[in-house]
């Protein structure tokens, strides 16, 4: 066996520490020529300062997010304005949103709003109910540019008064589903299938869910699980006790099938509010469960086949908290909840959670709004990797607001061109001289390596036998102990 010989330029390297450095780890070198340890660095959750978008009354707000124009949509009803169907385009920059002029998309008082984004056509998708044309179920289509959205004309999906909508959009198929209360039909659970065309929505025929009185299908109650291509609906099941409800849909063609009802709350639930956690394949739905004085409660369901089943229900908030909105931060991987908080003077408040199998964890709940909040509304920019909020804010006269979320995050300051080697030697206090073994120098201070082993740095500075990003190679094993230092 040949011994190991470092290449000439191989050597151990000293250099000023800025912080403490810890023995076996990785060392990154900084600007000023200082050196500190590898690390993840954490940055608190916050919320920026909000922004007026409608100067009236604003209700049924629904948001969506263009991600080809990278704006985001907000849908409402404006008071102000003999309750229009109006949308706003709003720009997110750093911690604040602004908006560009509001556009009427139905002349006529509007109910119910949903706004969703088909990403295969580049259009966003509204439905809602329109009281100039009996009250019936119509869609319309949206184009973003710049700063303002443009709209084809509206097609009616249900000849009869509609009580709420829904909107989500199937990747699979590529068609928009609109779930939504019949009451031309005693108030059955019912869902339809869009074609987006240009600007146009056409629509196949009408399919009931659920036989019985089914309300609170509001905007956010229906979303995609597109790990299994499915659509799942939440809403309240007036006709068993109001309980919590969920359902699975199959889209085929113009059409969609489902499998078989499931209770997720064995109480009656007003307020739901479904996304899909895409890191783990599961939807959360939010919800105020009034069987438990109407706390914000959460829960996981997974979906298999035509079915879902649910883990155990989480509370989020010990007090009242309705207007729950759930969506889903992908470049964090949590699940964010903006609600109104009942125990602390209705004020808007958001959380973060993470989904651990079918259950899932909160972290410290945070004010957006420090008034009464109302129609609250949620959704992930996923350009500026920042939630926007849209809001009726009581303390302002009603008026429609937006403020953007900075969810927490962990960041590392370690890239592969910073790495130099790893600390050796010993542990290092801030300013002290620091020893690290540069590429080509073997490190003996690592413990249980496997020889023959590579090995990269981890963004905590630490090492692992996998990639982390960045992916940064730490180098090979030769013993237990001994690592040749690579880059």
């Amino acid at each position: 066996m040949v011994a190991y010989v470092p290449p000439k330029q191989a050597g151990k390297y000293k250099a000023v520490a800025s912080g403490a450095i810890t023995n076996g780890k990785a060392v990154v070198v900084n600007a000023d020529g200082t050196v500190s340890g590898g690390k993840l660095v954490d940055v608190a959750a916050s919320s920026g300062s909000s922004t007026v978008f409608e100067s009236a009354g604003s209700t049924y707000i629904s948001t969506t997010f263009d991600s080809n124009a990278n704006k985001v949509v907000i849908s409402y009803r404006d008071a102000g304005n003999s309750g229009y169907g109006t949308a706003v385009v709003g720009t997110v920059s750093g911690t604040s949103v602004s908006f560009g002029t509001p556009v009427v998309f139905e002349s006529a008082s509007s109910f119910y709003t949903s706004a969703t984004f088909d990403s295969s056509n580049n259009k966003v998708v509204i439905s809602y109910r329109d009281n100039g044309n009996s009250s019936h179920g119509t869609a319309i289509v949206g184009t973003v540019s710049g700063t303002s959205i443009s709209f084809g004309s509206a097609t009616v999906f249900n000849s009869a008064s509609t009580e709420y909508t829904s909107a989500t959009f199937d990747s699979n198929s590529n068609k928009v589903v609109i779930a939504y209360s019949d009451q031309g039909n005693s108030s059955y659970g019912t869902a339809i299938v869009g074609t987006v065309s240009g600007t146009g929505i056409s629509f196949g025929s009408e399919t009931v869910f659920e036989s019985a009185s089914s309300k609170f299908i509001n905007a956010g109650s229906a979303t995609f699980d597109s790990s299994n291509n499915k659509v799942v609906i939440t809403y309240s099941d007036f006709d068993n006790s109001r309980y919590g409800t969920a359902i699975v849909g199959t889209v085929s063609g113009t059409s969609i099938s489902f499998g078989s009802a499931v209770v997720f709350e064995s109480a009656s639930v007003e307020y739901s509010s479904a996304t899909f956690d895409s890191s783990n394949n599961k939807v959360v739905i939010s919800y105020d469960d009034q069987g438990n004085s109407s706390y914000g409660t959460a829960i996981v369901g997974t979906v298999s086949g035509t079915g879902i089943s649910f883990g155990s229900a989480v509370v989020f908030e010990s007090a009242s908290s309705i207007y729950t909105s759930a969506t889903f931060d992908s470049s964090n991987n949590k699940v964010i909840i903006a609600y109104q908080d009942g125990g602390n003077s209705f004020y808007g408040t958001v959380i973060e959670g993470t989904v651990s199998g079918t259950s899932i964890s909160f972290g410290s709940a945070i004010v957006f709004e420090s008034d009464s909040s109302f129609d609250i509304s949620t959704t992930f920019d996923s350009n500026a990797n920042k939630i926007v909020i849209a809001y009726k804010d009581g303390g302002n006269s009603n008026y429609g607001s937006g403020v953007v979320f900075s969810p927490s995050s962990s960041s590392t300051n370690i890239t592969s061109e910073n790495y130099i080697g790893i600390a050796s030697g010993g542990t290092y206090a801030d300013t002290a001289e620091a020893t690290i073994d540069v590429v080509g120098t073997v490190n003996k201070d690592q413990t249980s390596l496997t020889a023959g082993q590579t090995y990269y740095v981890q963004t905590d500075g630490t090492l692992g036998t996998s990639a982390d990003s960045p992916s940064v190679v730490a180098g090979t094993a030769i013993s237990a102990t001994e690592l040749i230092v690579k880059g």
